[in-house]
């Protein structure tokens, strides 16, 4: 495989509203020709790129917007899974291509990857079926190659900024090899014990102070642990440990990420 040429196939724009919205469409026969999965939608500049519940997502030229369309990748019930391999490959594809210290990147909860403290992507999980009755899962990656949106909940970094310019082909080349990696190691849920394992190992704010925010309500303690199923344990000022399936976690005014 050449340093910017995917092994898996690419389909590309230089402008569309989303790639997530367009694989979508491709895998349920409603796009603008057939393909066969797995394949990645890469574009140059999003005009209605979107993040997790909705939000929008700054998609100006300069970053990766690609997503990646899986067929059948696992049973149903295994498939909200690939939020940690999908992360776990991000993760492995930027300190390919940067040689950047391991200290310096991480992965936050559930599907985030993180530099100095920074979110450096948006990763989003989005399903439906296809024409002949079988599930698809499509996973989008936004990544801030050149720069980085502001006037975010979260602080946020670039490739760029972090002092490692990437051209957005380079990244999208090694993130299909991580991919490809990363989905043998989950082996369509067989294998997400060691998935896990991964994750753990880089996690940011593993063992520390965090602010959950939940729809409706935050609430703090100490993530303590990822269930087998990948729920956050958090184990509140009270003692009680309570499992969260879905939120966003923040560095707790009373400690820090890692």
């Amino acid at each position: 495989m050449g340093a910017d040429r995917p092994a898996t196939p690419v389909v590309r724009f230089d402008e569309i509203g989303s790639t997530n919205q367009e694989a979508l469409a491709r895998a349920t026969g409603a796009g603008a020709g057939s393909v066969l999965a797995p394949c990645w939608f890469v574009a140059t500049r999003q005009s209605a790129g979107r993040g997790r519940r909705g939000r929008p997502w700054d998609s100006r030229p300069g970053n990766l917007y690609a997503s990646l369309l899986l067929v059948d990748p696992a049973p149903p019930v295994r498939q909200p899974e690939l939020c940690f391999v999908a992360a776990l490959a991000l993760y492995d594809a930027v300190r390919a291509v940067t040689g950047i210290d391991p200290l310096r990147i991480g992965v936050k909860w559930p599907n985030d990857v993180l530099i100095d403290g920074g979110k450096l992507a948006g990763i989003l999980l989005e399903g439906t079926m296809t024409a002949d009755g079988r599930g698809a899962t499509v996973i989008g990656f936004g990544v801030n190659c050149a720069r980085s949106p502001e006037d975010t909940p979260y602080p946020t970094v670039s490739l760029a900024s972090a002092g490692f310019p990437t051209e957005p082909d380079s990244l999208l080349a090694a993130l299909d090899a991580a991919m490809l990696d990363r989905l043998a190691q989950w082996d369509r849920g067989e294998g997400f014990p060691r998935t896990r394992e991964s994750w753990l190992r880089c996690a940011f704010g593993l063992g520390r102070a965090v602010t959950v925010r939940l729809q409706g309500r935050e609430t703090e303690g100490i993530f303590e642990a990822l269930d087998f199923s990948g729920a956050l344990v958090l184990r509140r000022p009270d003692g009680v440990r309570e499992t969260i399936r879905a939120g966003d976690i923040f560095p707790s005014s009373a400690g820090q990420a890692r």
